[in-house]
């Protein structure tokens, strides 16, 4: 599932890894170019902010029992259509798979904004998704996607970006009330 979504263009610095990547396997090195293609393929995939990104590639990589470094060159060669070890492919659809996976929902205090702001910023979201899915590696489109996921949540009141995008689809597509959800645990009074 995530190979399928991986773009199939060449990484850039596509040569040897640097020295110092295998030492950082908490955190992949986002300066290296292949690390941060990573990212910004894990944060149009997910979606996510780059913080987050970075936690799901230092989740996989731990999973699979590789650095970040390695992570990245197989999810590199993987674009180019060479198959990415079993052990690391699935480390990192489990890895893609929680940082889906959504908390319960909390009650939701608040005003929701207007289906038309709404709207543009989803939009906007959309749009730097898509610039990013088209070059990972980009830092003007990472440091856009992660301004666009800030402002999502922030006018949506979530914390994260996925449950954001969720809560601003739900907003547009349902009636006035969209989007302001109960609380999580009401204990069967009526109000």
């Amino acid at each position: 599932m995530m190979s399928a979504r991986i773009p199939r263009n060449p990484e850039p610095g596509g040569g040897s890894t640097s020295p110092g990547a295998a030492a950082s396997a908490a955190q992949p090195p986002i300066d290296e170019p292949r690390a941060a293609w990573a990212v910004g393929t894990v944060m149009a995939a997910i979606p996510c902010s780059a913080r987050d990104a970075g936690r799901v590639l230092g989740a996989a990589a731990r999973a699979a029992g590789v650095t970040s470094a390695e992570l990245a060159a197989a999810m590199a060669a993987d674009a180019r259509g060479v198959a990415m070890p079993a052990g690391v492919e699935r480390a990192l659809h489990r890895a893609v798979a929680a940082a889906r996976a959504l908390p319960p929902r909390a009650a939701y205090i608040g005003l929701m904004p207007s289906r038309a702001r709404t709207a543009e910023v989803l939009e906007e979201f959309r749009g730097c998704q898509s610039r990013l899915t088209d070059a990972p590696s980009d830092m003007r489109a990472r440091q856009a996607l992660d301004d666009a996921a800030y402002t999502l949540c922030v006018l949506l009141g979530r914390t994260g970006v996925h449950d954001a995008v969720l809560a601003a689809e739900e907003h547009l597509t349902t009636g006035a009330g969209g989007g302001a959800y109960p609380a999580a645990d009401s204990g069967g009074v009526r109000r």
